[in-house]
């Protein structure tokens, strides 16, 4: 278990409200795949607001400027996303109340200062004794160390599109 953080200035987090809907869909345009960032997965508007109705998504405000966040869902609402598919097929969890975990994000100028940490404590204060489940790229060194450091632990692999990819889970 982590230790708790202290909050870093000027940061707030927050359960995502219809507002940061624009600023969550900006950065996570700004780091696909595409455009040189890491994410594997991007959501619509219409998919934030499904998730949003159905599990918390997490935003890190600085300025009340959309910084970081921190989405997860439960099957019912992304289930039908292939690499999602795929991921649940590696890693078919027993735990009938387990969720999805990410992406997460944090803009390039705020990278390093704890805000990932943060977003994750805040989760699983949310989601006490619950499973979480992510993928990751296997050749993403940066994310996959950050989430270990969280005490995420691999549980299976599977490829997607041509890339190898790591299976995480944790209960919070």
């Amino acid at each position: 278990m982590t230790a708790p953080l202290k909050a870093i200035d000027n940061v707030e987090i927050a359960i995502a409200g219809e507002n940061d809907l624009d600023g969550i869909l900006q950065l996570q345009a700004a780091n696909q795949l595409g455009g040189g960032g890491q994410l594997s997965a991007s959501f619509s508007r219409s998919q934030l607001q499904l998730m949003r109705r159905d599990m918390p998504l997490l935003v890190a405000r600085r300025d009340n400027n959309v910084v970081g966040f921190l989405l997860c869902s439960t099957t019912k609402t992304v289930g039908d996303i292939p690499i999602i598919l795929a991921t649940l097929d590696a890693y078919p969890t027993r735990a009938r109340d387990a969720y999805l975990y990410g992406p997460i994000c944090i803009s390039a100028n705020e990278r390093g200062k704890g805000l990932a940490q943060l977003l994750y404590e805040k989760l699983r204060r949310l989601l006490p004794g619950r499973e979480g489940v992510l993928f990751i790229r296997a050749d993403n060194e940066a994310s996959l160390r950050s989430h270990r450091k969280l005490g995420m632990r691999e549980v299976s692999r599977f490829s997607y599109s041509g890339m190898e990819h790591i299976v995480l889970s944790y209960v919070g």
